[in-house]
């Protein structure tokens, strides 16, 4: 190891190269940006990236569940908020990464670990809104919400707009 690097914990390490990917990935996108790159910007090399993960889906992963864990602890200040507030703070966590959104929807179908986060996440959205709607229906009304947020953060539209479009939506779902 060179003189002038300090010695550093397996996590601390393992949370500089999430953290690089996730400034990189934000910034320039998935696609381009290289893991050569994300190891240049965490001080590391690129076998000790490989060291930590299989590939670079699984540092997206890895940065995805820590974007993730942030927007769940921003979500309890609307836990308790009617539905329609908590779908559109949906829409505004997803929209300030609707690049890594994208990514996840083109590359689940090539990739079994983001595939996997994908059924996941959708999974745990499901859960925070079915205890909103009327149970008859909770399944196919959770399911519409996804395809709303999704449609919304694809066509964004301003704040009134997605605020008419989700209260429509709300409103149809909730009294049946």
């Amino acid at each position: 190891m060179p003189a002038n690097r300090r010695p550093r914990a397996r996590a601390e390490k393992r949370d500089e190269i999430v953290a690089a990917a996730r400034s990189l990935f934000v910034a320039d996108g998935y696609e381009v940006t290289a893991v050569s790159r994300i190891a240049a910007e965490a001080g590391v090399t690129t076998n000790t990236v490989y060291w930590y993960f299989a590939d670079k889906d699984h540092v997206l992963v890895a940065v995805l569940e820590e974007l993730l864990a942030e927007a769940l602890t921003r979500y309890e200040s609307v836990v308790s908020r009617p539905l329609t507030e908590k779908i559109l703070f949906a829409v505004e966590e997803l929209s300030s990464m609707h690049a890594l959104v994208d990514t996840v929807h083109s590359r689940r179908a090539s990739s079994p670990v983001i595939d996997e986060w994908h059924t996941g996440f959708h999974e745990l959205a499901d859960a925070l809104t079915r205890a909103d709607l009327p149970a008859e229906n909770a399944e196919a009304a959770s399911a519409i919400i996804a395809f709303v947020v999704e449609g919304l953060l694809t066509h964004p539209g301003d704040e009134a707009g997605r605020r008419a479009i989700v209260d429509l939506l709300v409103s149809r779902l909730v009294s049946g």
